[in-house]
């Protein structure tokens, strides 16, 4: 449940679940907000799932258990996944490096599994692992004023530079923890950490105070993250084969073994996974609204827009599907991203919606260009 659903009630939020936890949808007019977080700054409750991993050898343990290298020193962090035996992600996660622990950040559906499968798989090693969700806040800040935002308000340090690096400040009467994030939304970003108890006051400072932030929710993020190329968890990235996704931000290949490693390895070694993700405009859709949707001219395009599973079509041949539709925010034409045949050559897409083949067309990721480039965005070897 949100930290703080006083301010978001405020300003007129509208809620969904999250894997089983209520985050903001939106605050109306999601795209208006989407363009104020392109051209200036706004700030989100993230629903992350948080869990502590203590004991001398935390860093080991994790270390073995997912895709990346874990961070021995203070004050850094690190993008990984957890893969099943068949090299499938089971969940993504960022984990910083805090001191005495390691606090792992991941989707709120995850988390007791993976405390669970992790505390089943200590045996001898000093590791302690805990949920610790309910303890902390954290609210995401993003555009390219950002930096001047959090300057505005964060007392000690500076902000931190380099992404998934973290200082530790204060707001007004409130400890915090920055982080400089790896620009899921294809802007300078932060991730600011306080108290439950804090939550409230850090929020309202973040929005308020110094240079102001427009509240935005996960309908926006979902939007904003498709712009920038950046597969999410909940759309893309679950069961799916990390180099599927042009993912390699969240490898690293020469670290020891860990779980689905032989698989992704091999199909590194052998040049080019079987898909690939995508960037679709899809043109043809104001164009078919009526035959959709029954209205020549609606205001939006919300309930046209094609729904994950939809398929995708080269000339008359099945070529992939849908991920995610959105608005996009920047330009307020609809957009997809699709996972399709690598070798597909996508000259003449179509998308189905409704029964009916809307026109697209394929576009190099990301669809816009902002303050910064996704750390996630695809990277492939030539076709």
């Amino acid at each position: 449940m949100t930290l703080v659903s006083g301010t978001h009630g405020a300003h007129g939020a509208t809620y969904r679940d999250r894997g089983g936890r209520q985050v903001v949808d939106h605050y109306g007019k999601p795209e208006r907000v989407g363009k104020a977080v392109r051209n200036v700054v706004g700030t989100i409750e993230m629903g992350y799932g948080i869990l502590s991993v203590t004991g001398d050898d935390r860093v080991a343990f994790v270390d073995n258990a997912v895709s990346n290298r874990i961070p021995a020193d203070d004050g850094r962090g690190v993008y990984a996944l957890l893969l099943d035996p068949q090299g499938g992600i089971e969940t993504d996660m960022y984990v910083y490096h805090a001191d005495e622990r390691l606090l792992v950040f991941l989707p709120p559906e995850r988390t007791e599994s993976v405390a669970d499968d992790w505390s089943s798989k200590v045996f001898i090693q000093d590791v302690e692992i805990e949920d610790v969700s309910d303890e902390f806040g954290v609210f995401g800040v993003h555009g390219p004023k950002s930096t001047e935002k959090v300057a505005s308000v964060l007392g000690g340090p500076g902000a931190p530079e380099e992404p998934l690096s973290f200082v530790r400040g204060s707001m007004v009467d409130a400890g915090v923890t920055v982080i400089a994030t790896d620009a899921p939304l294809g802007e300078e970003g932060y991730e600011v950490v306080c108290t439950a108890d804090d939550a409230e006051q850090v929020f309202d400072t973040l929005i308020n105070r110094g240079l102001n932030a427009a509240t935005f929710g996960y309908r926006t993020w979902d939007a904003l993250s498709a712009e920038a190329g950046t597969p999410l968890f909940e759309y893309e990235l679950a069961g799916t084969v990390p180099n599927v996704l042009g993912l390699r931000n969240a490898l690293d290949f020469e670290k020891g073994c860990y779980v689905g490693q032989e698989v992704v390895s091999r199909v590194e070694n052998q040049g080019r996974p079987s898909r690939r993700l995508v960037g679709l405009a899809l043109d043809g859709l104001a164009d078919a609204i009526g035959e959709i949707d029954g209205d020549a001219e609606p205001d939006r395009y919300d309930d046209v827009l094609p729904t994950p599973g939809a398929a995708v079509f080269d000339g008359d041949a099945a070529v992939g599907e849908v991920t995610r539709a959105a608005v996009g925010p920047a330009s307020g034409d609809p957009i997809a991203l699709a996972l399709v045949r690598f070798d597909a050559a996508l000259d003449a897409v179509s998308v189905r919606v409704d029964g009916a083949e809307v026109a697209a067309s394929h576009e190099a990721l990301p669809f816009v260009d902002g303050s910064a480039r996704s750390a996630r965005l695809p990277t492939y070897p030539e076709r």
